[in-house]
């Protein structure tokens, strides 16, 4: 009877406990009612679980292959390249329709006039006005950016989507100006390439189920070689290039995933070539075809010497002007207080005045203006001597007629032409560097030093007209051409990546020795009494957390030693700890790890506990927390990394760049100074920045 009657009650409890919360809860009620109802209310449950179990059962059977993350370096280097090609078609048919119109207006100086200035000056002031009305962080060539977010800089503007797009689409119609304006799209692609890298990670970690690893960096560099590979089909240079300009602390484990990234991504641009029938097979993007028998003479490797001396005598002229330029035009009062409300106005104003220089009728009928970047590259890179084609141009089938014409026009001579481009255009390029809009700064330049080569080239050729020596063999100018590109884009950028390029590009090995003697040559001038690179430049106006690039402007840097910067290890542990006072440091902690040490008198570095271990400790001993110590019931892991107060802030940051880690013990002798953490060492940095 006495369970019968506690059955009842609890009962009667229950149903009063019900009663109650439906009568003071009926918003909870409502909110289940109504979520039940969505539920029920979602369309094709059935094909959906379908759907997701197929995507569940594809994810298995590509696991077993390999893993997600190679999945993903494949789709990274298709993606870039689809990118990559639909954009060099669209601004294909943009500069086509520009030079029909053009064209049609033949005989009309005025109009013509218009076409040529209104057509950049409108595309140009339309690429500024989309970009930064999207995204302002999107002008620019962004590979300073990208450099300071591979070393573990936080600058998620850069990164997001709405860049992507505004990138996307205001360098198309930058690279749809033309010649006129003489930008490039290789710095911007490789920036949109990490950017697509960056949304690729997030897939395989969520892919993974696993939380996001703090550097990315991994993806991110194999992001920046597909850049390059995927606007040149060029794998190997594009791996090159993420090692010398992007990774300033190159990890062997990036090598094998950049290679395959790139790989991926150089396929996939040269079979859209083939399938859109601009070329009959998988070949070079721009194909030469010089001799292979006796390519060049033994004595010409003095003259390929003096060519990358010449070239870096230029690239370090250029180099003065462009950071000359862009501190003018940051500190002029006037043109900075213009930029800052006025920066369509000021694109549209300076792409007119380039293109009035440039019309065919004033200066450009001199510079072979009327020419693409890729036709330019094209006719300079030309095996056959222009000495030779003056002798016989009447024979010259198209489009080789087009171009010698451009470059030989009535009443000049080559010669004339290619020191008139070659002197005019170092201005108009460092102009157009000013133009705050997405733009890639390597083509021109790489386009620059193939006209100085093929000046040199065509000067050799002029002089032994008559052949060298015994064998009658003649000077091949776009041997020359080719090197001289190598070697300024090298000493403009102080890689080596260009003269590897150079040859991908063309297809052309029978040169790989002239263009790397001129390239190493003109790197070695460039680099002297630390200049600092293009890019280097572009981090020090920006005033950029990027080290190497401070160090090259201010080698002090170099030594400077992280004792200045060491603060204090917060909570630390001694090896005999009592529990209860571990509960009481415990909760005072933020840290993941806690130091151990021998004593506080004596701050000997035993090792680090684990934060989690350590609760789960002090769970299992709660009831023996005055009578038990920390080393009888923890174990104490040995410090696998830990600095000296004589290390430099360099050797620093180059070790937390590699290792990943957030934090690192300094210590003397054994003993415990303090603690160098990622936070602090970026706010060096970055404090170092707005010193040089």
């Amino acid at each position: 009877m006495d369970e019968i009657c506690v059955n009842v009650k609890r009962l009667e409890e229950n149903e009063e406990q019900c009663t109650h919360e439906d009568k003071t809860d009926p918003d909870t009620v409502e909110e289940k009612l109504i979520s039940s109802n969505e539920r029920s209310r979602k369309p094709w449950q059935q094909s959906r679980s379908c759907i997701r179990e197929c995507v569940l059962y594809v994810k298995k059977v590509l696991v077993s292959f390999a893993s997600m993350e190679w999945y993903c370096y494949a789709l990274l280097g298709i993606i870039t390249a689809l990118m990559s090609f639909f954009m060099d078609m669209t601004v294909a048919k943009l500069l086509n329709a520009h030079q029909w119109l053009y064209g049609c207006l033949k005989g009309h100086h005025l109009l013509q006039f218009l076409c040529w200035t209104l057509y950049p000056a409108c595309l140009c002031a339309l690429s500024t006005g989309f970009a930064h009305s999207i995204c302002p962080f999107s002008a620019g060539s962004g590979v300073p950016e990208a450099r300071a977010i591979l070393l573990g800089m936080d600058m998620p503007d850069y990164l997001s989507l709405s860049n992507l797009f505004a990138k996307l689409f205001g360098l198309i119609c930058t690279l749809a100006s033309g010649s006129t304006v003489f930008l490039g799209k290789v710095g911007p692609f490789v920036h949109l390439s990490i950017m697509v890298g960056a949304f690729m990670n997030r897939l395989h970690v969520s892919c993974r189920g696993g939380k996001q690893r703090a550097a990315k960096g991994e993806m991110l560099v194999a992001a920046s070689a597909v850049g390059v590979a995927s606007c040149f089909g060029a794998p190997v240079s594009g791996v090159l290039f993420s090692i010398e300009v992007m990774g300033t602390h190159y990890s062997v484990r990036d090598y094998c995933p950049c290679f395959f990234a790139a790989a991926c991504g150089a396929i996939t641009f040269r079979l859209l070539s083939v399938c859109s029938r601009d070329q009959e097979t998988i070949q070079a993007l721009f194909k030469t075809s010089f001799s292979n028998d006796l390519p060049y003479q033994p004595f010409e490797i003095f003259i390929f010497a003096l060519l990358g001396l010449f070239c870096s005598i230029l690239s370090c002229i250029y180099l003065f002007f462009h950071r000359w330029a862009l501190r003018f035009v940051k500190t002029n009062k006037p043109i900075s207080r213009f930029l800052a409300t006025e920066k369509v106005l000021y694109s549209a104003i300076v792409a007119f005045l380039l293109a009035c220089f440039t019309f065919y009728h004033s200066a450009g009928h001199f510079i072979a203006a009327e020419l693409t970047m890729k036709q330019l590259l094209t006719s300079l890179l030309d095996g056959n001597s222009w000495y030779t084609i003056s002798q016989n141009a009447s024979v010259l089938p198209e489009p080789q007629n087009t171009f010698w014409q451009a470059w030989n026009p009535f009443g000049r001579s080559y010669f004339q032409t290619l020191g008139m481009f070659i002197t005019a255009k170092v201005g108009l390029l460092v102009v157009a560097c000013t133009l705050p809009l997405p733009a890639g700064y390597f083509m021109p330049v790489f386009v620059y030093g193939a006209a100085v080569g093929r000046l040199v080239g065509e000067g050799s050729a002029y002089l032994l007209s008559d052949g060298i020596s015994s064998t009658k063999s003649f000077i091949n100018p776009g041997g020359y051409a080719l090197a001289g590109a190598a070697a300024f884009s090298g000493a403009v950028t102080h890689t080596l990546s260009p003269a590897l390029l150079a040859l991908e590009m063309t297809g052309q090995c029978s040169h790989a020795v002239p263009a790397l003697v001129a390239t190493l040559v003109s790197n070695a001038v460039a680099r002297a009494k630390h200049r600092p690179s293009f890019y280097d430049g572009l981090s020090l106006i920006k005033q950029l957390p990027h080290l190497p690039s401070l160090i090259r402007a201010c080698p002090k840097l170099a030594s400077v030693q992280i004792k200045r910067f060491v603060v204090p290890a917060g909570a630390v542990l001694k090896r005999t700890e009592t529990l209860t006072s571990v509960q009481h440091i415990l909760n005072d902690s933020t840290d993941t790890e806690v130091p151990v040490v021998d004593s506080h008198d004596s701050p000997i570095l035993l090792g680090t506990i684990n934060k989690s271990q350590l609760r789960e400790c002090l769970q299992e001993h709660r009831n023996e927390g005055s009578c038990k110590q920390l080393e009888e019931v923890c174990s104490i892991q040995p410090v696998r990394l830990h600095l000296t107060p004589e290390t430099t802030v360099k050797q620093a940051h180059c070790i937390m760049s590699v290792t990943g880690e957030q934090r690192l013990f300094i210590t003397e002798n054994g003993r415990l100074c303090g603690v160098i953490t990622w936070k602090e060492m970026k706010k060096i940095i970055e404090e170092m920045a707005k010193e040089v």
